[in-house]
């Protein structure tokens, strides 16, 4: 009988209290191997034996990628330094990176909860799962791969970007699975039809991850492949890596491992929980992670918690797809606004398409203004123009309550990315 990587709890109630026991020992194992986490404890007046209940985690210092930063090469270590069987790092542009360290436990829960999500995701061991993501220090490439192997599949670690030897494999492989980000996927999708080779391959399912993808650009991708599914898959290089949470066939929500990590969705300004389905920051504590457990770590990343259970049984919690960054908030004429607003009002105009960019500016009269540059569909003409920039400009002021201009490109005529794709493009500096 074939492995499960799924946890066994009988009702939720088992789950709070594996949390409780996972929470104990974290602050316990920081507190006694990290000076770093010692220092903080005490500085707030906690200590390991005043954690009697999930309530107490309300009492702990908050961690966040500064502190990362600041410790470097080997941030928030609790274990000696033999111990250390691997690091990674972030994928940061400035300044110095953050790295996580890894003990050979912490890589065997990390695989194990990546095999999760592809038994999650319905792949069985028969699947060819073609890997075109990153790989060297960063997450990606490992974490797709091993954890592919972990679960028993067929891994073809491609790597990012070579879109011939991408569409070579697709077809003499026969890669069933691709994993890779929103952008890689469409521009995959158009070249497939462009190559005239997509009754040559047999791709069934795709699995995304690092960026967000809008439900238009979703529904092009899965036409254009035509495939049978497609997940989201969630995880950064502090929590271990991708791998953390998939939206089931359902795709009800993210299910989210709450047996290896607990989840609070605060107000990035206040610190404080949201109300139920409000968007906000989400915070993660660790309740086994050796090497570089994290407490009450601030991802900076936005979503919101899902309270309903989701249809397909799983009593896992869900929390909703990534609206974007906290730190990559626009703020236009004192509105605050994410990227993830600009992709639902987009997806919701019929004429669209999934590429767009938008660009601010400040003008010789002092104000700022907002113009988005977007597609229509495919086979969707020009000749109503002034109609389509009308009803983008109306939705998007009656939604996010700011004006813009609007700017129509023909199917194909903004820039395709093997990475991840540039949309915000602020001038106001």
């Amino acid at each position: 009988m074939k492995k499960s990587f799924m946890p066994q709890f009988e009702n939720i109630d088992q789950l709070f209290d594996h949390q409780l026991e996972g929470l104990k020992w974290t602050v316990s194992h920081a507190y006694k191997g990290s000076s770093f986490y010692k220092k903080q404890f005490e500085a707030v007046g906690v200590a390991p034996s005043d954690i009697t209940s999930l309530d107490d985690l309300s009492r702990l210092p908050f961690t966040t990628g500064n502190d990362l930063k600041e410790g470097y090469p080997l941030p928030l270590l609790s274990v000696p330094e033999k111990d250390v069987v691997r690091i990674h790092a972030s994928s940061g542009t400035t300044g110095k990176r953050k790295v996580l360290s890894y003990t050979q436990n912490d890589l065997d829960i990390w695989f194990d909860m990546f095999a999760r999500c592809y038994e999650m995701a319905g792949l069985t061991q028969e699947d060819r799962v073609q890997i075109a993501v990153g790989y060297g220090v960063w997450t990606a490439g490992m974490g797709f791969q091993l954890g592919c192997e972990r679960f028993g599949a067929l891994a073809i670690p491609v790597g990012p970007g070579n879109i011939d030897m991408q569409c070579q494999f697709l077809v003499d492989m026969q890669s069933t699975v691709f994993c890779c980000t929103a952008s890689m996927a469409l521009l995959m999708a158009e070249e497939v039809n462009n190559r005239d080779i997509k009754d040559q391959i047999n791709l069934k399912k795709i699995i995304l991850g690092s960026e967000r993808c809008s439900a238009v650009m979703q529904s092009k991708i899965k036409r254009l492949f035509g495939l049978e599914d497609m997940f989201d898959i969630t995880g950064m290089t502090e929590l271990y890596g991708p791998g953390t949470g998939l939206d089931c066939p359902e795709h009800e929500g993210i299910h989210y491992w709450a047996d290896n990590y607990i989840l609070e969705i605060l107000d990035p300004d206040t610190l404080k929980p949201v109300k139920d389905g409000e968007i906000g920051e989400m915070v993660v504590t660790t309740l086994c992670k050796e090497a570089a457990p994290l407490v009450r770590y601030r991802t900076r990343d936005l979503t919101r918690k899902i309270s309903k259970s989701c249809s397909c049984g799983n009593i896992l919690p869900m929390h909703d797809k990534i609206m974007g960054r906290s730190d990559d908030m626009i703020i236009l004429r004192g509105v605050n606004i994410y990227p993830g607003q600009i992709d639902e009002v987009l997806s919701s105009i019929p004429e669209m398409g999934s590429e767009y960019q938008l660009y601010l500016d400040r003008k010789e009269d002092g104000k700022e203004y907002m113009t988005i540059k977007v597609e229509t569909r495919q086979r969707i003409g020009l000749a109503n123009l002034e109609d389509i920039k009308t009803k983008i400009k109306k939705t998007i002021k009656a939604k996010i309550m700011v004006s813009c201009d609007a700017h129509i490109c023909a199917y194909g005529e903004l820039p395709r990315y093997a990475g991840k794709a540039q949309r915000i493009f602020d001038n106001r500096t």
